[in-house]
């Protein structure tokens, strides 16, 4: 059934359909869905509670944590309790502007976290490099106007794949091969030329991660290139622990993230279900490895965490 507005026909709901090719799986699969989402929203809503209670806490580094924190808790909240909800109760509809404010919730936060991990990096960059100059550097004010153009960047780039949705006329078929509304998903669904779309997807895909990970690149290119100049060994093996974890929160967004991208683009022989997969990693896995790795290896907030 297809509703009327100012300038388009569009359903009054779509389908998701799950995990198509494991229909009969899917009950089980959602139980360590569950218990990654579990994870996810304790130790984040653990690592912003440490943060905030304990004022030797605020500065640059942990400021960055609490918005990935933040980040976090939208990214895997706007998926997981209805996917879980597809899986365990067969809740299959959703209404068509509730999908498309997950479109927007998805990828406004996804590229918010890669732009907080992009500060997280030049948080790195400035303390080994410069270390007299980071605190009077990346001052909290700085932090902050840091924290809001990251999120004034991805209302500006994101909101247009709405809008734009919103404007085009749907085709009768009104199911959605996977348990969330992605913008490439729904743009499927449209009976009318994408190609605009599909370009301005491609455009802002590139340019966030392009962007950022440049930056990232050249970041620990600088780090590294002053950490093999310590004089100390013991020296090196801090500054290199340091950056490990952060190497790791990177690629564990980025690789499935870059996958699922160019998958659904590009990868028309990929299985389906080897695809949803790996788009639940990219908005599942980093929410719940980022508290656990910052979390166990920083030592100020492991301390105070045996104490709350």
């Amino acid at each position: 059934m297809l509703a009327s507005g100012n300038h388009s026909s569009y359903p009054v709901s779509f389908i998701l359909l799950g995990i198509p090719g494991l229909e009969n799986s899917q009950f089980w699969i959602a139980f360590p869905l569950c218990a990654m989402y579990v994870v996810a929203i304790i130790g984040n809503t653990t690592v912003l509670h440490i943060i905030r209670i304990d004022h030797t806490l605020h500065e640059p580094m942990y400021l960055f944590l609490a918005m990935l924190a933040i980040t976090d808790l939208v990214l895997s909240s706007s998926t997981q309790p209805k996917m879980l909800a597809i899986l365990w109760f067969h809740a299959h509809e959703t209404e068509y502007h509730a999908c498309l404010i997950q479109v927007f919730f998805i990828h406004a936060f996804s590229s918010v976290e890669s732009g907080v991990l992009m500060a997280m990096a030049l948080d790195r960059y400035v303390a080994i490099c410069f270390p007299l100059r980071h605190s009077s550097v990346l001052t909290p004010a700085v932090v902050g106007k840091l924290g809001a153009a990251v999120m004034m960047r991805a209302l500006l780039l994101v909101s247009p794949f709405c809008i734009m949705v919103s404007r085009m006329p749907f085709c009768p078929n009104q199911i959605i091969p996977q348990p969330y509304c992605e913008h490439m998903a729904v743009l499927k669904l449209v009976c009318a030329d994408t190609r605009v779309n599909r370009a301005y997807g491609l455009f802002v895909a590139f340019s966030v991660v392009g962007f950022d990970m440049i930056v990232i690149s050249v970041s620990y290119v600088m780090i590294l290139r002053t950490v093999l100049g310590l004089p100390s060994g013991q020296a090196q093996l801090k500054a290199f622990g340091t950056c490990a974890s952060h190497i790791c929160v990177i690629l564990a967004l980025y690789i499935p993230a870059l996958f699922t991208f160019l998958t659904h683009r590009f990868g028309h022989h990929v299985s389906r279900a080897v695809h949803i997969m790996f788009a639940n990693l990219y908005l599942l896995v980093p929410p719940m490895l980022n508290p656990i790795i910052y979390g166990v290896r920083t030592k100020q907030i492991r301390n105070r965490g045996t104490h709350v």
